[in-house]
Parts: C-alpha cells; structure tokens; sequence
C-alpha cells in the first residue's frame, strides 16, 4: 500500500530530506511550508525520485492552515498515514538577555506548531484505525545546554507532548515516534533568534563538523516509522550521555558541568574570556 506522507517545514533542510526518502519508496508526500518558492522546486525533486509530491502553503502557527491541509488530503489522498511534525526554529541566549517576545515566538512555532499538527490530524487516524506521528524533538531538549534556554525547553515540550500521546493514543492503533538529533548540516541558524555575538558561525561550525548528514536522520525516522520505535536518537555520542543522565544521574551532572564551561566557550567566547 502506497504511504500517504505529510511534513511541516518540508521544503529545506531535515524536512527535505525527510520527504525525499519517502518519495524513493514511491510514496505520496506532501509538504507544507511558508516559502512556496522553495515548496514547488522540493514538489519537483520528490515526482522526480519517483514519488508523488505535493505543497501546500502551510504556517504551523495558525490552526486554520492545518485544518485546510487535512480537508485537501483527505479529499485528494483519502487520508494520511504519516504525519512528521518537522518545522521548527532556534534561538540562544542567556535568562536575562532573551526577550519575553523570542520566547513566545519559539514556543508558538516549536510546542503550539506541534500541538496544533497533533490535534488536527488524531481524529483522521482514529476514524482510520492507523496513523504515525513523527515529532521532530531534539538533543537540547534532553541536554539542557546553557545559554539554549528558550530552545531547550521548546525541544523539551515536544518530547513531553510526544511521550504523553504515545501513551495516550497507543490502543486507538497511532504510533509516535520523538526524534533527537544533536548538530547535523541544517540551515536551522538562518532563521535563528539571539543576541550573542557570532553564535550563529559558530553553530554552524559544529553542524559542518558533525559525521551525520540530514539523509541520515532521515533514514533513521524511516525506519523507526517501520519498526515502530519510539525513540530516535541518531547520534552515538549523545545518546551515551542520555543513557548516562537516566542511570546515573550524578555521574552526568558532573559531567554535564564539564560539557557546559567548554560549551559556553565555545558559545560565547567574548563573553567568557
């Protein structure tokens, strides 16, 4: 049976490349995304990987766009299988330098654009009997780095949301899946939000160091989709320092503190020189 695919923030980055492996397996997917520029030419891509790819201008922020998305799949697809609650934004800074406006901002597009995915499409799987979330987490949100204050606990959100409906939605037959990448090339940093000095290179710089590519998280969703798991954690590194922070949690937190004075050179180096 052809899979009925939808993605939030599917026209770049993790979003791209999440809707491009399913098109190589002949899926249908359509991506919904606030550059429609950008939506055509990946719609293109995936017909050309031998999927049937669709766009859709779709803002995570209102409601009323994931309402019309449901209203348009159901009538040209019948349905969706696969929901991947992908877009998202970054920001960093410090509890008293980051403005009460980037935490609403973060939040609403991060917590409130997954929420309102969720929400709009469980009863479309209930009535089906089936259905997957995919809900892009992250590291951070297990972590908790300095100076990622707001980040952190928008990631954090989302896999609270994410363990919450797997319980809750497990015997009406819908899976969920919470990823959690740490660094991989993405162009999350050209929409990020902070007033540290140069933070946004040097992010990039650890997103060019890493050994995992967006293809590669997104073969592991695949997977996990397919294999029903829960958690995807594509990176090996961090997820010791996870299984490390749930069994041995004062070995971590010496550990983290550790982590966190290199991380906050790094992050902000003029800052603590």
């Amino acid at each position: 049976m052809t899979q009925r695919v939808f993605i939030t923030g599917g026209a770049s980055g993790l979003g791209r490349a999440i809707a491009l492996r399913y098109a190589k397996e002949g899926a249908k997917v359509c991506i919904g995304d606030i550059n429609p520029e950008q939506g055509m030419a990946v719609e293109t891509e995936l017909n050309n990987a031998g999927g049937e790819g669709h766009f859709v201008e779709c803002d995570v922020r209102r409601l009323t766009d994931f309402e019309k998305v449901r209203d348009e799949l159901i009538q040209k697809w019948g349905g969706v299988d696969i929901v991947i609650n992908n877009a998202g934004v970054a920001s960093a800074g410090s509890i008293e330098d980051t403005t009460i406006g980037d935490w609403e901002w973060i939040l609403d597009i991060n917590v409130l654009g997954v929420v309102r995915g969720c929400k709009t499409f469980t009863p479309v799987f209930k009535e089906q009997g089936q259905g997957t979330f995919v809900n892009i987490a992250s590291m951070a949100g297990l972590m908790l780095a300095p100076l990622m204050n707001s980040y952190n606990v928008s990631k954090a959100g989302v896999i609270a949301l994410s363990e919450t409906l797997s319980q809750e939605l497990r015997d009406s037959g819908i899976h969920v899946s919470c990823v959690c990448p740490a660094f991989f090339q993405t162009n999350l940093t050209s929409s990020m939000r902070s007033d540290i000095p140069g933070i946004q290179q040097n992010v990039n710089k650890l997103m060019k160091r890493s050994g995992i590519t967006a293809a590669d998280v997104a073969d592991d969703i695949f997977r996990s989709v397919k294999d029903k798991d829960f958690w995807v954690l594509p990176h090996a590194k961090e997820r010791r320092m996870w299984i490390l922070k749930r069994h041995a949690p004062w070995a971590f937190d010496w550990l983290m503190h550790q982590e966190s004075k290199r991380w906050l050179k790094k992050m902000a180096p003029r800052a603590n020189a």
